[in-house]
């Protein structure tokens, strides 16, 4: 649950302590109280941003796990899982930014894409929730990509997921195949697209530069700096 709710997250020390968290042991901890007071949430967050929570019966002082346990149900589980994921999702509204994308690089060009064009992606797919589309606001045409996929997919053998910017350079896809980590476009016209793993081998200002001429040819002059 944890996981799920705080993957595109990033913490923000300085909202965490307006909420209310506080430093003990080189961690942000922070409790409440829930089901009638009967019970307390302890949520303990780890200076990168680690999310752990606890959950212990007042009236025994006893941890309380069964909310965590997929064979067990009832109203009273239910009751104690939603109150606790609402907690949650409080803490990661509050106290965390939201990321767009899982790798820090894609963000980091989420944001300069942002400043530069006024342009946020555009999620389109449910069955692909992480693909973030960037739009030509004039032309409606895209100019960006940025899909999570394995690895192995656009390099043989090397399995584990990386994030990919898709971008169209048309004439210039030969010269920029030679470069280092370029590669023909995955799942667009090859001949026309271009796919870069954003691992940070190719630097941000690197790839700004690409980006300005996709955006070019998705038909609007480039925005002056």
């Amino acid at each position: 649950m944890e996981e799920e709710i705080f993957k595109k997250r990033k913490l923000n020390i300085e909202k965490l302590v307006n909420f209310g968290f506080i430093l003990e042991d080189n961690q942000y901890k922070y409790s409440k109280k829930i089901i009638g007071n009967s019970f307390r949430v302890d949520i303990i967050i780890s200076k990168e941003g680690k999310v752990k929570g606890e959950i212990y019966d007042l009236e025994t002082n006893d941890q309380y796990t069964n909310f965590r346990l997929e064979n067990i149900e009832g109203d009273f589980v239910n009751r104690v899982k939603e109150e606790y994921k609402t907690i949650l999702i409080d803490i990661a509204n509050n106290c965390f930014d939201e990321k767009y994308f899982l790798f820090e690089q894609s963000n980091r060009l989420t944001k300069l894409i942002n400043e530069k064009y006024n342009i946020r992606p555009e999620f389109l797919w449910k069955k692909f929730p992480n693909y973030g589309v960037f739009r030509n606001s004039n032309s409606n045409k895209w100019f960006a990509i940025i899909m999570n996929v394995d690895r192995s997919k656009i390099v043989a053998l090397e399995k584990k997921e990386v994030e990919i910017l898709n971008i169209k350079l048309d004439n210039l896809v030969t010269p920029y195949l030679k470069k280092k980590n370029i590669y023909p476009g995955y799942h667009f016209n090859k001949k026309n697209w271009v796919s870069i793993i954003l691992d940070d081998v190719l630097t941000d200002q690197e790839l700004m530069s690409l980006i300005d001429i996709s955006y070019n040819l998705s038909g609007e002059k480039i925005c002056k700096k």
